[in-house]
C-alpha cells in the first residue's frame, strides 16, 4: 500500500505506559498530549498501564487497567505490573491494534513488544526517562550496566525508537541501538508559560521581596533530580555570600531530606495550570543539575517564562540551553561551577535580562502539535511499511 494512501483512520494504536495517570511527571503528561493529538486526527488509541484508585488526573482516551504491584526500593508511589496479564492480552487481541507503542522498558512493555513481533505488527519505544542512571542514587550503582544492556536490548527489538532530542539520540547508538531513530521533541503551552506572568506579590506572599533573587527548583522531590547537588550548590552560594532565596515548586517523597539539606528554602508546593506558569515566571534563576533528563520539559518551560538556566551539561539540557546565550552549561557534579555561573546571573542584571529574552526566543518553536504529528507520522510510514 502506497504511504500517500494511508490515513489517520486506518490506525489502531495500542499504547503501554508504566504510569499513564496515577502519578504526575512529564512522561504521562507528553503521553496524554500524544493520545489527545492521536484521537483528535480520527486514530483509534487504547491506553494500558497499571493505575490507582486516586490517580493524579483523569487520563486522556480510553484507558485499560493492568495489575501490578507497588515498586519495591522505597518508591511505592509506582506501581510494577507483570509481564502481560492474561486478561490485558485478550483485551489487546480483541482490540487488535496495527501499531504498538511502549514507552517504558518494564516487564509489562517488554511483554508488549513480544506480543506485536508475534502479530507482526510494527512497533515504536518512545524514550523519556534515563532509568540506568536512578541506581546510583540509591546506593546501587553497580546495577546500571545491567540495566542498561537490557534496555539495550529492549529498544533494539522495536521498529523504531523515539527519543526527544538527539543527545539522547546519540546516547543510545553509542550503547548499541541500531534500530532507526526518529526525534519525538516536545512543546510547551506558551499561553501558561510566559514572562508576562511573573507575579511579585505572589513571590512576597512566600517571603520572597521584589528585589532579592529567587533560584527556583521545579519538578518532583526525588534525588535522582539531583537535589544533593543542590543542596551542596545553595550551601556554597551562602558561603560565598552571594544573595538569594531557594524557590521550590513541586513535592515528592524527599521533600523532608530536601528541606534539610537546604534550610531556608521556600516550599511552593505541587502547582498546576496557570498557577504553575506564575510560579515559574517568578523565578529569576531556574537551576536544573538532573542527568536523568532525556529532554527536560522544566528547562524549555523555564526558558519560555523568560528565566536564565543554570544546567547540567547532560543529555537533554545540552540540546536545550544555550551555553553563555540562554543560561549556563556546568559539568554535572561541579559544585563550584554550579555557584559561579548562578553569581554570574546574581551580579549582573543586564545579563539576565539578555539571557531572559533569549532563552524565550529559542523556547518559541517547541510547538505540541509540531512534535506529535512526527509520532503520527511514524506511525503511517510504519503501517504503510508492512
Amino acid at each position: 500500500m502506497a504511504r500517500a494512501s494511508m490515513q489517520p483512520s486506518d490506525l489502531r494504536v495500542a499504547l503501554f505506559s508504566g504510569n499513564y495517570n496515577y502519578t504526575r511527571d512529564g512522561a504521562n503528561q507528553a503521553l496524554n498530549l500524544l493520545v489527545r493529538h492521536l484521537l483528535a486526527h480520527g486514530v483509534a488509541v487504547r491506553v494500558y498501564s497499571p493505575t490507582t484508585e486516586r490517580p493524579a488526573f483523569a487520563p486522556v482516551g480510553d484507558l485499560v487497567s493492568v495489575p501490578a504491584i507497588p515498586m519495591p526500593a522505597g518508591r511505592e508511589e509506582y506501581r510494577l505490573a507483570r509481564y502481560l496479564p492474561a486478561a490485558t492480552r485478550a483485551d489487546l487481541e480483541a482490540f487488535a491494534p496495527n501499531i504498538v507503542h511502549v514507552s517504558a522498558p518494564d516487564l509489562l512493555n517488554h511483554g508488549a513488544v513480544s506480543w506485536a513481533r508475534r502479530q507482526g505488527i510494527p512497533s515504536v519505544a518512545s524514550f523519556h526517562t534515563r532509568f540506568e542512571t536512578y541506581f546510583r542514587y540509591y546506593r546501587i550503582g553497580f546495577l546500571e550496566p545491567v540495566i542498561k544492556a537490557i534496555m539495550t536490548r529492549f529498544y533494539n527489538r522495536v521498529d523504531r525508537v523515539m527519543p526527544p532530542s538527539p543527545s539522547m539520540g546519540t546516547l543510545l547508538q553509542d550503547w548499541g541501538v541500531t534500530t532507526p531513530i526518529t526525534i519525538w521533541s516536545r512543546g510547551i503551552d506558551h499561553d501558561r508559560f510566559t514572562p508576562a506572568r511573573r507575579d511579585d506579590a505572589w513571590r512576597r506572599g512566600l517571603g520572597i521581596a521584589d528585589d532579592e533573587i529567587a533560584i527556583g527548583f521545579l519538578g518532583r522531590l526525588v534525588k535522582e533530580k539531583g537535589l544533593d547537588v543542590f543542596a551542596e550548590v545553595v550551601k556554597q552560594l551562602t558561603r560565598r555570600g552571594v544573595p538569594h532565596k531557594v524557590l521550590v515548586v513541586g513535592k515528592g517523597p524527599a521533600q523532608d531530606w530536601f528541606a534539610q539539606q537546604a534550610p531556608g528554602a521556600i516550599f511552593a508546593g505541587f502547582q498546576s495550570g496557570n498557577d504553575l506558569g506564575r510560579a515559574v515566571a517568578s523565578m529569576d534563576v531556574f537551576f536544573n543539575p538532573s542527568i536523568t533528563e532525556t529532554f527536560g520539559n522544566v528547562t524549555t518551560e523555564a526558558m519560555a517564562a523568560g528565566v536564565p538556566v543554570v544546567a547540567a551539561r547532560a543529555t537533554g539540557a545540552v540540546d536545550l540551553v544555550e551555553d553563555g546565550v540562554t543560561g549556563f552549561l556546568v559539568a554535572p557534579t561541579d559544585v563550584a561551577g554550579y555557584a559561579d555561573a548562578i553569581a554570574r546571573i546574581v551580579a549582573n542584571p543586564t545579563l539576565k535580562r539578555t539571557m531572559a529574552a533569549a532563552g524565550a526566543a529559542r523556547a518559541d518553536g517547541y510547538r505540541w502539535d509540531t512534535a506529535n504529528q512526527t509520532v503520527l507520522d511514524t506511525y503511517l510510514e510504519l503501517h504503510a511499511g508492512r
